[in-house]
């Protein structure tokens, strides 16, 4: 058992980088250089006051007892009668909470208000993600997706990604588009954040999915043994749906805009990431393979949705979580082995269309669940506090506006403060010239 708890430790800490400093990286570097660092606040700050909240009431509501959407949030409150070796599985699912939060701030990058954000973000965690958290990774039998549609989810397809992704274009439906979209080319400010922040996504997602194995603490051989193989298969996965996440998304946009941009590498190191999390631990390595490489195709193809449908998803949550997640949840019916972690051989290994049906099932209720209270939520705080920026902030900065600073000194050779702020936040830096860059990913 020593050794278990140290490597949840370590798996937690993995999944709060993936939030503090890598998610924040890799928005801030694909945001103009006047909106980087309210972009990166805005997963900093999402850290803070969802670490906080779950740990009050979300662990309660999702892991402490039977209810079909949530269970009652004052039983474990403030994580009374919650013994202090249990903290670090508080901990570990605490970062899922953190990181299902801050990935919906890159859809609203540049115009929404910061304020309206610390106000979403509490009610939304509350209201939205304790309860889809009980239905997914909860599983007793009374939550809905896991235990009553019996749909699998390793790592959180639905709880984490489909949840963000829907999230995400209820808010930018409701704010509406960045003044000068699409017409304006919003180029990503400096690649090589992005590069990075996607680098330390990937390391940081070793954590996320090998981590969720269940152990049941008997430390027989048997147990030690299954432990082990799951850890293993997992990880494999993980590491190569990525690989071929990256390969299928450089094809797509090499044939759709004629360039392999590095914004897409590491767009579809994103998207491979996100697909295989429900799925790490039911497929063998060559459903991992196909799931990674299919998610990388298609997600490069449905970022550019947006200039058709006319939804501004500043960085592409929407094209990449919500989409990557459907694929990679609803394909476990389809690759999923009975050697894996759910028990369940998928459509293309004889198990029939049974898993298939549960892991659609499993998508739909999530859609709606989320798209319906989020839009709840939403629509609240629009005709409260306000939802948008206004228009002249929005075209000054958001940094400038919001916070009284820029982050690079691009004049005055001072700083970074309120007075260097007013001159040096106004500037963008040049991006990627070919289309597949305006904007791609999150």
């Amino acid at each position: 058992m020593d050794g278990y708890y140290a490597f949840m430790l370590v798996a937690t800490a993995l999944v709060m980088m993936m939030t503090v400093p890598a998610l924040a990286l890799f928005y801030g570097g694909m945001t103009r250089s006047k909106s980087v660092l309210n972009m990166m606040m805005m997963s900093y700050v999402a850290a803070a006051i969802v670490g906080i909240v779950y740990v009050g009431v979300g662990w309660s509501m999702g892991f402490g007892g039977d209810g079909t959407f949530f269970a009652n949030p004052f039983e474990l409150f403030w994580l009374d009668g919650v013994t202090t070796d249990s903290y670090i599985g508080v901990m570990f699912q605490m970062t899922f909470a953190v990181i299902t939060a801050a990935l919906i701030s890159g859809a609203v990058a540049d115009r929404l208000k910061f304020s309206a954000w610390l106000l979403f973000v509490p009610l939304w965690a509350v209201i939205v993600y304790f309860p889809m958290a009980h239905m997914v990774f909860s599983c007793t039998d009374d939550s809905l997706i896991c235990g009553r549609i019996g749909a699998q989810d390793y790592a959180g397809g639905t709880a984490v990604h489909i949840n963000a992704g829907v999230a995400a274009l209820v808010l930018v439906v409701l704010l509406g588009k960045r003044v000068g979209w699409p017409k304006d080319k919003m180029r990503p400010h400096n690649l090589t954040l992005t590069m990075l922040g996607a680098g330390l996504l990937w390391f940081g997602w070793y954590g996320f999915n090998v981590g969720s194995i269940v152990f049941t603490g008997e430390t027989d051989e048997e147990n030690l043994l299954q432990f082990f193989s799951e850890t293993g298969r997992t990880f494999a996965n993980t590491t190569l749906a990525t690989m071929a996440a990256i390969l299928g998304w450089l094809l797509i946009e090499k044939v759709l805009h004629g360039k392999a941009t590095s914004l897409g590498a590491a767009s579809g190191i994103v998207a491979g990431l996100v697909a295989i999390t429900p799925a790490a631990g039911a497929v063998d390595i060559e459903g991992a393979v196909a799931i990674g490489a299919i998610a990388g195709a298609v997600c490069a193809w449905a970022v550019g949705l947006k200039f058709k449908l006319g939804y501004d998803d500043s960085l592409d949550v929407v094209g990449v979580h919500l989409v990557g997640g459907i694929i990679g949840t609803v394909l476990i019916g389809l690759f999923s082995t009975a050697d894996g972690a759910g028990g369940i051989d998928g459509l293309f290994y004889g198990g029939g269309v049974d898993s298939l049906v549960d892991q659609v099932l499993g998508v739909l209720v999530a859609i709606v669940y989320v798209g319906v209270l989020t839009t709840i939520i939403g629509l609240a705080i629009k005709f409260t506090i306000g939802l948008r920026l206004d228009e002249e902030s929005e075209v000054g900065g958001i940094d400038l506006a919001e916070h009284g600073e820029s982050a690079y000194d691009l004049h005055t050779g001072v700083g970074g403060g309120v007075k260097s702020s007013l001159t040096a936040g106004t500037t963008a830096a040049p991006g990627p010239l070919t289309k597949s860059t305006e904007g791609a990913e999150a």
